[in-house]
């Protein structure tokens, strides 16, 4: 592999995870003797884990043995954190310092940022996630062993800290959360670790450093933090008065307050849902997928084209909006650069959501009536922008997508885990640079 492509590198690596959990999903003790699966079924499921998706084509508890379901939660794991994170911290303990190639693969799969010495953040990295999910399944237990009894409940409240940390999605029990929608102890811890899972590494790392002082954070982590924080309150609000007559009619305030919060939070990659998503009406699953296309923060366990790119459109929009020429953000002067990369993720994103969906209507229109079409749509159009944010959200059509639909699906799970700008750049690595410069002209735009 070309040390010079690290964009190359990390997409082998998944790929080589993928297959590994495909093979081992495809052992006869990985499901119950009269569940065997199929190939496709395991290189779905294997995907979804490695991507921290969520979709599932079986279920979870039920469809896989103890030794699958171990196998799925360290898929869980290694592609939360990125399996790089291992690569590197071996090389790092072996050989010293990494090298600039090896170094460049990290920083794009963790933080994005340069960094001297990556050793310190490294620690952080996995000092933070196995602290947080260890402390969240310590919460957890407390609610599941009694429940469960000891082995079972143990089992359960680490499967989901770890689920929810790594923002994947997956439960043990097939109607995911929703039969703990009213236990405001399971509910918080779980949409704790998921915004925790969700800020990114870089974002904590600082916090950590500069102790939580507001005015020495990097515009990066003030833009995490402020859009986080900003469509958690929308994503509440917004649920809230869209489905107050609806999927929420008959809980009390309180139980509607709980629920609205938690699907405020799930839709930024996690997959967790505490209500049925079938049941709710086309313009909340509309603006869900809003939430899920905009995702996490860079350098998270979360997909997405995250929130520092949607937090850079809106400040670009607005200073073109208010004639100015430069877009400022925090006190500082945003980069062409950095406003062109987040363009061309975010058309990137748009451009695969809409070749996605139509590769999907194409594969299930055929064998569907033709007066549930309206319906069909809005449910792929959902699946859709559900994988490739790597939520694992789902109107309820997983489980029954044609083979084609389902190899389209993990495809669009494992490009919205790299996101299009990595698998881009890995794609022109291979070309001559070519960035010689034309006379200027204008073209009339809008």
């Amino acid at each position: 592999m070309n040390q010079s492509s690290p964009g190359r590198l990390l997409i082998a690596s998944f790929l080589a995870l993928i297959a590994l959990g495909t093979l081992l999903l495809k052992l006869p003790w990985a499901t119950p003797p009269e569940q065997p699966i199929s190939w496709l079924d395991a290189l779905f499921t294997a995907t979804s884990a490695s991507c921290v998706t969520g979709l599932v084509v079986r279920d979870t508890g039920a469809g896989f043995t103890g030794f699958g379901q171990v196998v799925i939660l360290g898929l869980i794991q290694a592609g939360g954190l990125g399996i790089m994170s291992f690569s590197l911290l071996i090389l790092s303990l072996l050989r010293g310092r990494p090298t600039f190639a090896q170094r460049a693969v990290y920083e794009q799969t963790l933080s994005g940022r340069s960094q001297a010495d990556v050793r310190p953040l490294l620690r952080l990295v996995f000092l933070f996630t196995f602290g947080a999910e260890a402390v969240g399944a310590v919460l957890l237990a407390v609610r599941f062993v009694p429940e469960l009894g000891a082995g079972r409940g143990a089992w359960a409240a680490v499967f989901h800290a770890v689920s929810a940390f790594c923002n994947a999605g997956f439960a043990l029990w097939p109607d995911s959360l929703v039969r703990y929608r009213a236990d405001a102890w399971v509910n918080l811890v779980i949409i704790a670790l998921i915004v925790l899972g969700g800020l990114g590494f870089f974002v904590v790392w600082e916090l950590v450093r500069e102790r939580g002082r507001w005015r020495r954070l990097s515009v990066h982590s003030k833009l995490a933090l402020t859009v986080s924080a900003a469509l958690v309150a929308v994503g509440t609000g917004v649920f809230w008065l869209l489905e107050s007559t609806n999927a929420l009619f008959g809980l009390s305030r309180g139980e509607q307050l709980l629920v609205s919060l938690f699907q405020g939070v799930t839709p930024r990659t996690a997959g967790f849902n505490t209500v049925d998503f079938a049941t709710l009406t086309p313009a909340t699953l509309f603006f869900v997928t809003m939430l899920m296309f905009i995702g996490g923060s860079p350098g998270s366990t979360a997909g997405g084209i995250k929130t520092t790119t949607f937090g850079v459109l809106l400040v670009a929009t607005m200073t073109r909006f208010r004639g100015h020429r430069h877009a400022n953000a925090f006190g500082r002067t945003l980069t062409r650069e950095t406003i062109g990369n987040t363009a061309a993720i975010a058309l990137g994103g748009m451009l695969i959501v809409v070749v996605g969906v139509f590769a999907l209507l194409l594969s299930e229109l055929p064998v569907r009536a033709v007066e549930q079409d309206s319906a069909v749509f809005v449910s792929l159009y959902f699946e859709t922008v559900s994988a490739l944010g790597t939520v694992g959200l789902s109107t309820g059509v997983t489980p029954f997508l044609e083979p084609s639909s389902r190899l389209i699906v993990t495809i669009l799970m494992f490009l919205g885990r790299l996101g299009p700008l990595t698998v881009a750049s890995s794609l022109a690595a291979a070309s001559t640079l070519r960035d010689w410069r034309y006379p200027a002209e204008d073209v009339v735009v809008g």
